[in-house]
């Protein structure tokens, strides 16, 4: 899944027009974004095609590059969990999981959403985060319906949710990946170091969530008492497609833990699992394929498209290596780069995709590694040039690990900053719920912030 940026060629200099040119796409593109005035994506396939147009990227690396261009693992994934969770839907399943949840808790809202908040948590880490979305978000707006209560809080939630739980493992979130390969850390590395500060940042978050909605949301006792004595057998319209669909997804789920070692990616996993119900399935294509969320795809295709030319022509890069050179790090001062690089990244995680941020930012920490640590100039060649010695230095660990924090945390603060956020928003706009960018930042850059303040302190207490 990694884009390994560092290394590539940039066409443009500093201060040069191609480089003024991305930046304006880029920030033009995001001002029509959050006005919200002209749908997201039609904004984002005009930045894309615009930055095509004027050769900012070429077709060639728009379409086939695997750091300035369109990530076809996110895409793939997106459309083939779509359309299993599609399949799911048909059965009846959705709705049985959301009365059977309301009756559990006696039909009270807030219960449901601790529930929501706690199990969403914990899927996204063993998991990820966008597919973890994509099973919960339907079920929300379920329970949110036979509640009659406002849907946006639950969603809202969810979202917030997978990105602080994707935080905690390094299958969770595809930067923690990215550091992975790079610094040679294991999947227990990440639990160690980063699942204990990710427990306390769900709880709170579930404090907060009760607070903004907790004590808001009320339901009369007789839409309760109508929940409560419901059927939820009855909900199930086929049965035999319920036994097949969480057989596959159940298959998908274990290929997704065991992705590593069967040296396939999600993407492949995924659209495995999909192909493989819908022959089982018996169901129309057509059908199946209408209810994709095409425009979130195309969304994030556009996407892909501009962020390869803001990244090709080197914004990203020349602001990465500046945050290196203004801490200045060296073995006494890399608390300083550990601080500024935890919230640097956050701030550009929420902007900017944080996979290529991550990818151009994870080379630059080796090359800082080799200059302090003793191996200048070698982190560019690729994470085998560095020792393991040097890259799990004492002084280094602490880096690396804010910038996981930054990177996925960041994620929160806008509607972009993160793909799950983008599935649940797709998915709200489908069901009449549209969510706008600014409604969602009202919660996602607090919740980022309080976060930020919360991993701050953890880092400073345990690596200093």
């Amino acid at each position: 899944m990694e884009p390994a940026i560092h290394g590539a060629a940039t066409t443009a200099v500093s201060g040069s027009f191609e480089y003024w040119t991305a930046c304006a796409v880029f920030v033009v593109c995001l001002g029509l974004i959050v006005s919200e005035k002209i749908h997201k994506t039609k904004v984002a396939l005009l930045g894309g095609a615009t930055v095509l147009v004027l050769g900012l990227v070429t077709q060639e690396e728009a379409f086939h590059s695997p750091h300035l261009g369109i990530d076809y693992n996110v895409i793939f994934l997106l459309i083939s969990m779509m359309i299993l969770v599609g399949i799911l839907g048909r059965s009846g399943a959705f709705e049985w999981t959301a009365v059977k949840l309301a009756k559990a808790t006696g039909g009270r809202p807030w219960p449901i959403l601790a529930v929501f908040l706690v199990l969403t948590a914990i899927f996204s880490a063993l998991l990820d985060n966008v597919t973890t979305v994509m099973l919960f978000a339907p079920v929300t707006l379920l329970i949110a319906d036979e509640l009659d209560l406002d849907p946006v809080p639950f969603l809202i939630t969810v979202a917030l949710a997978s990105n602080i739980g994707g935080t905690a493992t390094l299958i969770g979130d595809p930067p923690n990946l990215m550091i992975a390969s790079r610094a040679k850390l294991t999947f227990m590395d990440f639990v160690i170091n980063l699942a204990p500060i990710v427990v306390v940042m769900m709880v709170a978050l579930l404090i907060a969530v009760y607070l903004l909605f907790g004590r808001k949301l009320k339901v009369d006792d007789a839409r309760r008492q109508h929940i409560v004595s419901m059927d939820e057998k009855r909900l199930i319209k086929d049965p035999a497609l319920v036994k097949k669909s969480v057989f596959v997804l159940g298959l998908v789920v274990v290929g997704f833990a065991l992705h590593g070692s069967l040296g396939f990616e999600p993407a492949t996993i995924a659209l495995a699992g999909a192909a493989l119900l819908l022959l089982i399935s018996r169901l129309d294509p057509h059908d199946v394929l209408a209810e994709v969320e095409w425009p979130t795809i195309f969304f994030f295709i556009g996407l892909y498209v501009m962020i390869g030319g803001v990244v090709k022509v080197g914004i990203i890069g020349d602001l990465s290596r500046l945050v290196i050179d203004v801490t200045q790090p060296s073995e006494d001062s890399m608390k300083v780069t550990a601080m500024v690089l935890l919230w640097f990244s956050a701030v550009a995680s929420a902007f900017v995709d944080n996979i290529p941020y991550v990818a151009t930012m994870a080379p630059l920490v080796m090359d800082m590694a080799g200059s302090v640590v003793g191996e200048s100039g070698v982190g560019g060649h690729g994470a085998g040039a560095v020792s393991t010695e040097v890259l799990h230095h004492p002084v280094l660990m602490p880096v690396w690990w804010s910038l996981a924090l930054g990177a996925c945390l960041g994620g929160n603060g806008t509607p972009i900053g993160a793909s799950a956020n983008l599935v649940v928003l797709g998915i709200a706009e489908r069901s009449g719920q549209k969510i706008s960018f600014l409604r969602f930042m009202a919660y996602g850059m607090p919740t980022m912030v309080v976060t930020l303040v919360i991993a701050t302190v953890y880092v400073l207490l345990r690596y200093y």
